[in-house]
């Protein structure tokens, strides 16, 4: 049944018919086939090396798409995309135009739900259950949801509402013990728990010696007893938090161990009612290097596969790097700075912070909702705390923003990360919506820095402010110096004092000067608008580059004399256009009389979809070369309407 290349199968049908010994086989020729295929176009590794048996197992055992998996955030479902027909179409993942790296129902009827955020499977999986009840239909609905993102609060609203209305549903708990940081928490000290029943493994051992000893007949009873030995284990771990929710707690199952998993899922697929299955993988299993750093291989670059060492590396501080850089130094000068995370304390940059100030850290796990109100009950205490969250995944906490830190105006500060085009990840992970949601929220501070020596010194003016929450959005990798050479300096020796002064509340700040058109690039767009100044200048188009720095409140008094000047304004960000920073400055030029030719550059009212930073940045006209055509237009047209959104 084996066949030369995994494009040679017909899956999930083959799956049903190959053997114990061809399926172990198989989930070999997956993990090298993964290895060899991320290695060049990147992706979540770890996660799905972690998976391979405990995939192969559901679509043994269940009739995929006839039955319905939701998998949870999306980044452990390559090897389902693998096992329902897509591995020819590997070469070209989280490439534009080509495979997505989470879950797509475009992509394949065996993706029932399109996921890139955690702790929402069980949701979804229970109003696909609802749904079918209601319909009389009599599939089976599984949600399968990682460890960590089981610490998210909707993960127990949805085990709480299932477990009280008795859904007929499967939730598959993949417990490696780590999101993508290692998980922190009761909850992982309660899986824990249960991982290392003592109770269970001896009585395992004693029941295996016992019947095996048994002569001619041993072998052949202890391995008929499965069924038996499942419910001893029921019996003598002690009771979960699931159960207490209403689910049947099975587990912990060795998720590595493909006939054991088969066995369970084939027990829970003829039982009614809402079963939990606690399966244990190991993150990164079959690769050496993403076995020893699970969290580095968590998402990887393209690597060399014998090294594990990434074929390209970055030169000079990330935008996250200097973030945590600048909060130590703003830290040895103020007792009162705090850093929070949410599970991100790598990728936000926040490990040197926790090292060196580990009482003034708090990763509170996937729940960034509960991080904010943490944030306003600290900044209440008279400390000031610092969020640092991905823009896509800040979002998740708006109301918390609004109500309970913006209502009661508190020196918090929100450090945005991966605001803006994130390239592969897609959909789900661009954070080009924060300018829009952060904008219209009364008594928010929104600032974008065009480098990283601005960076620090908006979180230092940030710090100092008397009261108000702060906004502070920037963009993935490694920002380009544009500043002054007094600001530079400061990225090498922060001084948060000297910082405060540079960073004028609510004034932009000139770039470059020009006289023919005004492009006002908001944070990381900068350079791209210098970039475009140069191709005008080349066409004989004098172009003035503007750094508004503030987003909120922005310069009124410069765009006032822009307005007098009757200069043609180009506004760009790498945010929606929709509520954005142009779409407010085409509104006060409106509001305020002035018939100045303006034109608002950003991503259009629709999900961007994943590919290259730069193969999306040209598509949508947010290169220079863009900039640079849409700010000539603009001088040459004879009408004087503001117009609004992204032109043609």
């Amino acid at each position: 049944m084996l066949k030369k290349q995994l494009t040679d199968y017909d899956f999930p049908g083959d799956l049903r018919t190959m053997t114990e010994d061809e399926l172990e086989l198989l989930s070999y020729e997956i993990r090298d086939f993964l290895i060899e295929k991320i290695a060049k176009t990147g992706g979540h590794l770890a996660p799905n090396l972690g998976v391979v048996e405990l995939t192969i197992a559901i679509h043994r055992v269940f009739d995929v798409p006839e039955d319905q998996v939701v998998w949870d955030v999306g980044h452990q479902a390559y090897v389902h995309k693998i096992l329902t027909g897509r591995a020819g179409a590997f070469d070209s993942l989280r490439q534009y135009g080509g495979l997505s790296g989470f879950p797509k129902s475009n992509e394949s009827a065996a993706d029932i739900y399109n996921s890139g955020h955690s702790s929402t499977s069980i949701s979804a999986a229970m109003g696909l259950a609802a749904a079918r009840d209601l319909a009389g239909a009599d599939h089976k609905v599984l949600a399968v949801i990682g460890d960590g993102a089981m610490t998210g609060g909707q993960a127990f609203e949805g085990l709480n509402n299932a477990g009280h209305r008795k859904t007929d549903l499967i939730v598959i708990l993949n417990d490696n013990a780590m999101s993508i940081s290692k998980n922190i928490g009761s909850l992982s000290q309660h899986l824990s728990k249960l991982r290392t029943s003592q109770a269970y493994q001896k009585m395992k051992r004693s029941l295996k010696k016992t019947i095996t000893g048994i002569p001619g007949v041993g072998e052949g009873l202890y391995r008929g007893l499965d069924h038996v030995r499942d419910l001893m284990r029921y019996a003598v771990i002690s009771e979960s938090i699931f159960e207490d929710l209403g689910f049947s707690y099975y587990g912990p199952v060795d998720g590595n161990n493909l006939r054991e998993t088969v066995e369970i899922l084939e027990s829970a697929k003829n039982i009614g009612g809402p079963i939990l299955i606690h399966v244990i993988t190991k993150k990164g299993k079959g690769y050496r290097n993403a076995e020893k750093s699970p969290d580095k291989f968590h998402s990887t670059g393209p690597f060399d596969t014998e090294t594990g060492v990434a074929l390209s590396k970055s030169k000079g501080d990330t935008w996250s790097g200097l973030c945590g850089k600048s909060l130590i130094a703003l830290a040895k000068e103020d007792a009162r700075v705090i850093a929070i995370t949410a599970a991100m304390k790598d990728g936000t940059g926040l490990i040197p912070f926790a090292n060196r100030f580990p009482s003034r850290f708090f990763d509170v796990g996937i729940a960034e909702a509960h991080a904010v109100t943490f944030a306003a009950g600290l900044a209440i205490g008279g400390m000031r705390p610092f969020f640092c969250c991905y823009s896509s995944f800040l979002q998740r906490a708006y109301d918390q923003i609004a109500m309970d830190v913006a209502m009661q105006n508190l020196p918090v500060v929100f450090m945005i990360d991966r605001a803006g085009n994130v390239g592969p990840d897609g959909e789900t992970h661009h954070g080009v919506f924060d300018l829009s949601y952060l904008r219209h929220i009364p008594n928010m501070t929104v600032m974008a820095p065009a480098d990283g020596s601005e960076l620090f010194a908006m979180m230092a003016y940030a710090l100092r402010r008397e009261d108000g929450p702060c906004a502070i959005r920037y963009p993935k990798g490694i920002p380009t110096e544009l500043t002054s050479p007094r600001l530079k300096g400061l990225a090498n020796d922060p001084r948060g004092d000297e910082a405060y002064h540079l960073i004028a509340p609510g004034k932009s700040a000139v770039l470059r000067a020009g006289e023919d058109v005004e492009i006002w690039a908001v944070g990381n767009m900068a350079g791209v608008a210098l970039a475009a100044a140069d191709l005008l200048n080349e066409r004989g188009i004098a172009a003035k580059v503007v750094n508004p720095r503030f987003v909120k409140p922005f310069d009124e008094a410069a765009l006032r004399a822009a307005g007098e000047r009757g200069t043609p304004l180009l506004t760009v960000e790498d945010n929606a256009i929709k509520g954005g920073f142009g779409e407010g400055v085409l509104s006060f030029l409106a509001a305020n009389g002035y018939e100045n030719r303006a034109l608002a550059l950003g991503w259009p009212d629709t999900f961007i979809t994943h590919g290259s930073v730069k193969r999306l940045m040209t598509k949508y006209g947010l290169d220079a070369a863009g900039v640079a055509r849409q700010a000539e237009k603009l001088c040459g047209q004879d009408d004087r309407l503001v117009q609004i959104g992204r032109a043609k």
